[in-house]
C-alpha cells in the first residue's frame, strides 16, 4: 500500500475539479496505476494505491477513501472478493476498471457490490467523469423537511438517507440508496428505464439496462420479505419500475 502525493501547483490548480476527495486506485500494473496517479492528481484527487487484493482491502479500513477504483485482475485474490469483503462492512463507492468486457463479468461485479464498470480500454474523461458520479451519489444533499415514507415493514428516512425493516437497520450501497431514492420521490407512479438510468447513472447510461436488472435484484433482496414476488420494487415489464406503498 502506498500514497502519492500531487506537488501543490497542480493540486491546487484542479482542485475544483475533485475538490480534494480521497481516491484509492487498486491495480498490479505499476505503469497504469502510475499514470492514473498522476493524471487523477492533476485533476484534484487525493490518491492512494495497492497493488493486490489484500492491500485494497486495508487500504479501504485505514484510509478511508471516497472512492475506490479497482481491477479485477489482482495476483492474490480476486476482484471480486475484495468487493465481497468491503461490502461487508462498508458502504464506500467503488468503480470496478477491467480488461474484461463479458457482460457476465459486469454482472456478477455489479451483483457483488460494484456501483459501476469500466473496461479498458477506456476514456480518462470518462473514468474521471464516473468517479465524480459515483462520489457525489454517495454525498448527494438531501431535504430535512422529507417526511419518513412508511412502506409495509419499511421505514424510508429520505432526510437521513437510512433505511429500516422491522426495525432493523438496512445496509445500501451509495447506488442501491440512489435508485431507492428515486423511486420512493415517485413513489406510485412509474419511472421509465430511461429516468431512472439518467437520475442515478448520468445521461451517458441510459442503455445500460442491466444495471437496473442487478440493482433492482439487490434492492428486493434487501427489502423485500419474498424478493421472487415484490410488493414494492415492482417492474413494469418493458416500461420501467414503480415502488409501491
Amino acid at each position: 500500500m502506498s500514497e502519492d502525493r500531487a506537488p501543490g501547483s497542480a493540486a491546487g490548480n484542479a482542485a475544483g475539479n475533485a475538490a480534494g476527495n480521497k481516491v484509492l486506485v487498486v491495480d498490479d500494473e505499476p505503469g497504469l496505476a502510475h499514470a492514473l496517479a498522476i493524471t487523477l492528481r492533476a485533476h484534484g484527487w487525493q490518491v492512494h494505491t495497492a497493488a493486490d487484493g489484500a492491500g485494497a482491502i486495508e487500504a479501504v479500513a485505514a484510509r478511508h477513501p471516497d472512492v475506490v477504483l479497482l481491477d479485477l485482475g489482482l495476483p492474490d485474490i480476486s476482484g471480486l472478493d475484495v468487493i465481497t469483503a468491503v461490502r461487508a462492512w462498508s458502504n464506500v463507492p467503488i468503480v470496478v476498471l477491467s480488461a474484461r468486457q463479458h457482460g457476465e463479468d459486469k454482472v456478477d461485479a455489479l451483483d457483488a457490490g460494484a456501483d459501476d464498470y469500466v473496461t479498458k480500454p477506456f476514456a480518462m474523461d470518462e473514468l474521471l467523469a464516473r468517479l465524480r458520479a459515483a462520489v457525489r451519489r454517495a454525498a448527494a444533499p438531501t431535504d430535512d423537511g422529507e417526511a419518513v415514507v412508511q412502506a409495509g415493514a419499511l421505514s424510508i428516512d429520505l432526510a437521513r438517507r437510512r433505511v429500516a425493516r422491522d426495525g432493523s437497520d438496512v445496509r445500501l450501497t451509495p447506488t442501491e440508496w440512489a435508485m431507492l431514492e428515486v423511486l420512493v420521490r415517485h413513489r406510485g407512479r412509474l419511472v421509465t428505464r430511461h429516468q431512472l438510468l439518467q437520475a442515478v447513472w448520468g445521461p451517458g447510461y441510459t442503455d445500460e439496462t442491466h444495471y437496473l436488472r442487478v440493482y433492482s435484484a439487490q434492492l428486493r433482496r434487501k427489502l423485500e420479505d419474498d424478493p421472487a414476488h415484490p410488493r414494492h420494487v415492482v417492474t413494469r415489464p418493458g416500461m420501467g419500475y414503480v415502488f409501491e406503498v
